[in-house]
């Protein structure tokens, strides 16, 4: 019983149990992805095969292209991006005025404002759906790309992280900036900001991911091609093959609607993490 305790101490002491552990969870988490990858390239029949094969026995290429002949990835994929960018390039802007505001400024009821608004953090945006809806549809801007971006132009969250990131920021910075002349607006873009920046990456990261991985709202308020994102793409896809499930085409286009996300992590993961460390987000 003592040379068990001793051996599980000192692995315990060498974080050996924790590599395993980090080890076996990788590998479940990498057994689907790696199924998708799988599935993406082998042909039909292989697949509907009852002999199963982890790798396919004949790579096919062809259901990229089949895919993107099915559903109007790049139509889709423009559409992502410019929608994507544009919410993130808004939300920089709205969240470091608000977060300036209730970091810094003095004005009667500014603590019960700022409670009201992480009231926001505490809703199902699915709760408050028609509402939106019908604000949309009264605007007439259903079916176009402002329809789906409007309602997230202001973020709870980030207005929450930056705030704490600007309180961090010691007063004799901002009263050194003020002596030099810099005042208002200027000290929030020539102080706040860059001492923020980890924040600021943080948040971008988190805003680029969830909205090009949305899909409820776009669905919703969208009708045609011209709007449409990619997770919707991907659902207009399945249903396009309803009547012959090809899921070899739904994973080569899934495939192709996570692979910038992918990409993009891989390269730079590191930055990834040491943003999320800096701006305080950790597990």
């Amino acid at each position: 019983m003592k040379f068990k305790y001793s051996v599980l101490k000192r692995l315990v002491k060498h974080n050996i149990l924790s590599h395993i552990l980090l080890f076996v969870i990788s590998i479940l988490v990498l057994i689907p992805l790696f199924l998708m990858v799988s599935t993406a390239f082998k042909s039909l029949p292989e697949l509907l095969s009852t002999d199963f094969h982890w790798i396919p026995k004949k790579i096919i290429f062809t259901n990229f292209r089949d895919a993107m002949e099915v559903a109007p990835f790049g139509r889709y994929y423009m559409n992502t991006i410019i929608l994507v960018i544009s919410i993130l390039a808004v939300q920089l802007v709205t969240i470091s005025l608000a977060s300036y505001a209730f970091a810094r400024l003095k004005f009667p009821g500014r603590d019960i404002i700022f409670l009201f608004f992480l009231l926001q953090l505490m809703i199902p945006p699915q709760s408050i759906v028609v509402p939106n809806y019908i604000t949309i549809a009264s605007l007439k801007l259903l079916d176009t790309k402002l329809a789906i971006g409007v309602v997230y132009f202001a973020s709870a969250f980030g207005t929450f992280l930056l705030r704490q990131a600007f309180r961090a920021i010691p007063r004799d910075i901002e009263d050194a900036a003020k002596i030099d002349g810099c005042e208002g607006l200027k000290t929030v873009f020539h102080v706040f900001i860059p001492l923020a920046k980890p924040s600021f990456i943080a948040f971008a990261l988190v805003s680029v991911t969830y909205h090009w991985n949305e899909f409820f709202w776009p669905l919703i308020v969208t009708d045609t091609v011209r709007a449409r994102t990619l997770t919707v793409g991907l659902a207009m896809l399945t249903q396009a093959t309803e009547s012959t499930p090809e899921w070899t085409l739904t994973m080569a286009a899934t495939i192709i609607v996570v692979f910038p996300l992918l990409t993009i992590f891989v390269i730079f993961q590191r930055r990834f993490i040491q943003s999320f460390m800096h701006s305080g987000i950790k597990g």
